[in-house]
């Protein structure tokens, strides 16, 4: 594991000793990877919202569709491949 020294002023410092006791984190190094980890996840996310916005619509989401969504989910069936 590679290390990293980051420095801070004292109003956040003392920002990050909060969260470590009020949260449960076991040292500050915890806290801050967990905030990269969440970082991570939001532009990951970011980025399948954006390629989902840009790609063609495969059928339209009516009442239809959704009837459909929970017969399978409640049967436990995969969907239907469409082409």
């Amino acid at each position: 594991m590679g290390t990293m020294n980051i420095s801070l002023p004292d109003t956040l410092k003392s920002f990050v000793d909060e969260q470590v006791g009020q949260r449960g984190y076991g040292t500050s190094s915890e806290y801050v990877r967990e905030l990269i980890r969440k970082d991570q996840d939001r532009l990951h996310l970011r980025d399948l919202l954006l390629k989902g916005a840009s790609s063609r619509a495969a059928a339209p989401a009516d009442e239809a569709y959704f009837t459909a969504l929970r017969e399978r989910v409640q049967s436990g069936t995969k969907p239907i491949a469409r082409g």
